[in-house]
């Protein structure tokens, strides 16, 4: 089993006008790369995204509201294969009531680890020796690390792909450091050009 699990490619962050945009090359790259790579496989990925409207514990300012631009994911939804997961806080097993849903008041952010495991079985499948998770998205050093830190955790096999994600502040200097440590304790890098060896085995 393999897998691509996107997380947090919302405008938010991704797009020019967006609250915490900086210019990031993955964002591109996902456009030019990997959809037509999806789509050339018939295939589809799996996806977390986040609600981060008020309340939520130490945060003053909202964003990534539903129902905004700036919630609007990157990925097609055609391209995201079963529900996506609508996480609160930068955890994945942080979620809330009405998450997503422009027409609610959301409910407080709570820990839902029995919630989140669900939908990774449902999307994604049970850990398993022969499987691997790719991680592509914003940020890796917050959100996305916060998810390989969450699957490693349940006995997934994490990889982050080099070119489908970046750091808040953009730089290849700074991933390609994060790469080395600490993110290597959680998952291994990936390169496109090794992916397609790993899509046939």
């Amino acid at each position: 089993m393999i897998k691509i699990l996107s997380v947090d490619f919302q405008r938010e962050f991704s797009a020019l006008g967006g609250r915490f945009y900086k210019p990031r090359g993955c964002t591109s790259f996902f456009h030019q790369k990997i959809v037509p790579l999806l789509r050339a496989r018939n295939e589809q990925l799996a996806e977390i995204i986040s609600d981060y409207r008020l309340h939520r514990p130490s945060e003053t300012e909202a964003y990534c509201v539903p129902g905004t631009w700036g919630f609007e994911s990157e990925v097609p939804i055609d391209l995201v294969g079963g529900r996506r997961w609508i996480k609160s806080m930068n955890s994945p097993s942080w979620t809330r009531a009405h998450a997503g849903d422009p027409t609610r008041s959301p409910g407080d952010p709570y820990c839902a680890p029995s919630e989140f495991g669900e939908w990774l079985t449902e999307t994604i499948g049970p850990p398993a020796v022969d499987g691997k998770i790719i991680l592509i998205g914003l940020t890796l050093d917050c959100c996305v690390l916060s998810t390989a830190q969450e699957l490693y955790y349940r006995g997934y096999r994490v990889n982050y792909l080099a070119e489908g994600v970046d750091t808040y502040n953009g730089t290849p200097e700074e991933k390609e450091s994060l790469f080395q440590t600490p993110l290597s304790m959680w998952g291994k890098v990936l390169r496109w050009s090794d992916l397609s060896q790993v899509l046939a085995t």
